[in-house]
């Protein structure tokens, strides 16, 4: 059952490494993060799995101890989640970029409560199947919890890597109320068209979520909400 969920966003602007001259602007939305972090480790999972957006190589499950790289973005860094077994060699798939972030604040966070695990979901996964997929991790241990990365509109300035988008606020803005109250049934409706329109990464892993959670009665805070370089990120924390 799902005990405790962090939801963050998941640029590579985050490591501050990768960020560069960047780096203060996103100190608030590190700091939300880390406190969000702070909340699974509060509840005692004997799992904790980080799901976030991925292409259709990166998709899928990862083992403990699958590692990422942030060489693509200029920098010589490498994260890995968590640690794999002992006397098994580290699985060799990379992780996806998302993922790579939320194993970035694992480590920034010390985390060492729980084993973790990684899903990729695909971007333009219908809403049943991620929801479906929810309710299958809430099912691998008695105690499960989920980090959850991914961002929102990417279309919310004429800089944005989308452009401006005139909906993209409200979407935003549905979503962050959704994330901030654990509403289940506003999250589960997020339209998959107009996400996938406004370049919305999170969409999927927020259905996912919405998934695991059916049945587990848990309340929502709204940590961090900001649209910085035009792309919104929202973090929240569920308990």
């Amino acid at each position: 059952m799902l005990v405790a969920a962090a939801v963050c966003p998941c640029p590579p602007l985050l490591v501050p490494e990768v960020a560069a001259g960047a780096g203060p602007e996103l100190d608030a939305a590190r700091k939300a993060c880390l406190d969000a972090v702070g909340v699974l480790a509060a509840a005692k999972p004997e799992l904790l799995i980080v799901a976030g957006p991925a292409g259709p190589d990166g998709d899928g499950p990862f083992a403990p101890g699958s590692a990422g790289s942030f060489s693509g973005f200029g920098v010589g860094l490498t994260v890995r989640l968590g640690d794999a077994p002992a006397g098994s060699p580290a699985p060799e798939r990379p992780l996806p970029a998302s993922l790579a972030v939320g194993a970035w604040l694992l480590g920034r966070a010390r985390w060492d409560s729980a084993p973790v695990e990684g899903l990729g979901v695909g971007e333009t996964l219908p809403a049943d199947r991620c929801l479906g997929a929810g309710a299958g991790l809430a099912a691998r241990a008695e105690r499960v919890a989920l980090l959850v990365m991914g961002d929102g509109s990417a279309c919310r300035t004429v800089k944005a890597p989308g452009y401006l988008d005139e909906r993209a606020a409200a979407f935003d803005a549905a979503a962050a109320r959704a994330l901030g109250s654990a509403d289940l049934a506003a999250l589960s409706a997020l339209d998959e068209s107009l996400a996938y329109e406004l370049k919305a990464a999170g969409r999927a892993p927020w259905q996912v979520l919405a998934g695991a959670a059916r049945g587990a009665g848990l309340g929502g805070r709204l940590l961090y909400e900001d649209a910085p370089y035009g792309v919104g990120y929202a973090v929240a924390a569920w308990s």
